[in-house]
């Protein structure tokens, strides 16, 4: 029973860590980011201009800018979690000497909210408190819900974020690489960018959990939504005399 409590606590310790540092958050984060992003620009300014010059201007100023905005967001986002949980770590260590009972009746407390009683209670408590790297760990995980943030993850962010938005917002711009008529771009980038979303949202549903379509539509109405809300500015602005 111990043994399998220990493999028990360590699954879900990797697990929580697995599910706050992944990959899959960091790319949806700046693939989706940037995509909409992108997509909102190149249909309100081809709303209001007939130049396809100015809207590679301003759709590759918006992906310079903005995958370096969201790429920063994610190094100091997770840099914060990092300094968040060693202030923990050592708060949690402090207390584990100075005030150990109070500490391990914290335990206690934990396993008997799991429903666990007498001395099967009592054995699984001593079991935890008689290795420090465990009861610390434990009281992270389950007391505190703080999952570890490796000193390189900042910067791991950082580069997947940055790589992502670069991607996501690349994808709207495509068409008018082929396309020289407005009116043909601006349906060919929604049709593409309305593709890519459903199918990160396809993506997160099938590496998690959730209904692929419900995720995948999800997806395609943000951006969409997005796209129509920068479309109408465009066109209402453009129609605006200066």
């Amino acid at each position: 029973m111990v043994l399998d409590l220990g493999a028990n606590i360590a699954g879900n310790a990797k697990t929580e860590v697995h599910s706050q540092t992944n990959f899959l958050s960091d790319f949806i984060l700046g693939s989706q980011d940037g995509l909409v992003n992108v997509l909102g620009i190149i249909l309100g300014v081809s709303a209001a201009t007939s130049d396809i010059r100015i809207i590679f201007v301003a759709s590759l100023a918006a992906l310079g800018a903005e995958s370096i905005s969201m790429g920063a967001v994610a190094y100091t986002s997770t840099l914060a979690r990092r300094k968040q949980y060693l202030k923990e770590l050592g708060r949690e260590k402090q207390e584990m000497k100075d005030v150990p009972q109070t500490e391990r009746k914290e335990v206690r407390d934990i396993f008997a909210g799991w429903g666990y009683k007498g001395e099967e209670l009592e054995s699984m408590t001593n079991h935890i408190v008689s290795n420090p790297k465990a009861w610390l760990e434990f009281m992270m995980s389950f007391e505190l819900k703080l999952a570890p943030v490796k000193k390189s993850q900042p910067l791991y962010s950082f580069a997947t974020v940055l790589l992502a938005t670069i991607f996501g917002s690349l994808i709207p711009v495509i068409p008018f690489l082929f396309l020289h008529n407005i009116i043909s771009g601006m349906i060919a980038s929604v049709v593409i960018s309305g593709l890519a979303l459903f199918f990160i949202g396809y993506y997160e549903a099938k590496t998690t959990v959730g209904s692929i379509w419900k995720n995948g539509m999800q997806m395609l109405i943000i951006g969409l939504a997005a796209g129509l809300v920068g479309y109408l500015i465009g066109h209402f602005i453009g129609a605006v005399p200066i």
